[in-house]
């Protein structure tokens, strides 16, 4: 990228800013981002946030639906929410709350199997059906909870779309039993250290966890498809909004893009939902041009 390319978006990212006052540029800006996001966030997008513009970035990530209750509940503040799934924006929208009055879709990724290189299972999913395999008596499977995350809704989606594709009647309730299993449960943010650990064995994930970490991992078929859609909102109970609209312009613009694609996230031009003519006009043009 040219110098004066980035020179240009730093200078947008930081003008809303800059505009607040004093002790607002003092306050972090309080991020909470889907768990799946958890390496991007915080090794690499937050700290370069904070390097470009000298701004702490202080994330909390969580199952999405989960983070969408605790705004509406007001037990965590957020200055940017940031979901894997509109579904949890709806929770924060007119008529359901009033929490956010819009949100830009930014970036999707699909559901893969991932699993631990060093588990017993591992060369039998190198060869066999990954269905069959994940009936194995003993394997450890974990997943997160489809009632706080949009990845374990997913999940339960994914499974029951494979016996129709697979022709496997009963395959969903064969692996994973019922909807919430408590032996394959995790919290969203904790799923991946199960797997490193060798707590579990395989995990439901989405692709760009396992790029991002160099998870082995099998695709599953585009007729499975259910991925993740990134999107991200400021909620109006925001106190740093200032903080929060260079965040967002970060993220869309090129460092953000760069950064989303580099960790596996499949980038998508950013499309605004509801009361548009509210984003601020920074958010509109976030390369600069």
């Amino acid at each position: 990228m040219r110098r004066a390319t980035i020179l240009r978006f730093v200078c947008l990212a930081l003008c809303a800013f800059l505009l607040a006052p004093g002790p607002a540029r003092a306050r972090p800006v309080r991020v909470l981002y889907a768990g799946s996001l958890t390496d991007l966030m915080e090794n690499d997008l937050g700290p370069a946030f904070s390097a470009a513009t000298g701004l702490t970035f202080l994330g909390t990530p969580g199952g999405s639906t989960g983070l969408a209750h605790q705004i509406v509940a007001n037990l965590r503040p957020a200055d940017l929410f940031i979901s894997a799934s509109p579904r949890a924006d709806a929770l924060l929208m007119p008529p359901a709350a009033h929490k956010i009055d819009w949100y830009i879709v930014f970036a999707r990724s699909p559901l893969v199997i991932g699993y631990a290189p060093q588990s017993r299972f591992a060369a039998s999913l190198q060869r066999q059906p990954w269905y069959q395999v994940l009936q194995t008596p003993g394997l450890r499977l974990g997943r997160t909870d489809p009632e706080l995350d949009p990845k374990g809704r997913l999940t339960l989606t994914l499974m029951r779309n494979a016996e129709a594709f697979y022709h496997q009647p009963g395959l969903a309730h064969a692996i994973l039993g019922a909807p919430e299993n408590p032996a394959q449960i995790r919290p969203e943010e904790s799923l991946i250290g199960a797997l490193q650990s060798g707590e579990i064995d395989v995990g439901i994930f989405y692709a760009s966890e396992t790029a991002s970490l160099r998870i082995p991992s099998i695709s599953l078929p585009e007729a499975l498809a259910a991925a993740a859609t990134y999107t991200a909102a400021i909620p109006t109970t925001a106190q740093n909004r200032a903080g929060a609209i260079a965040f967002l312009h970060f993220l869309l613009g090129p460092p953000g893009q760069a950064r989303l694609r580099a960790h596996g996230l499949q980038t998508l031009k950013p499309r605004a939902v509801g009361a548009i003519a509210q984003i601020p006009p920074v958010l509109t043009s976030p390369t600069g041009d």
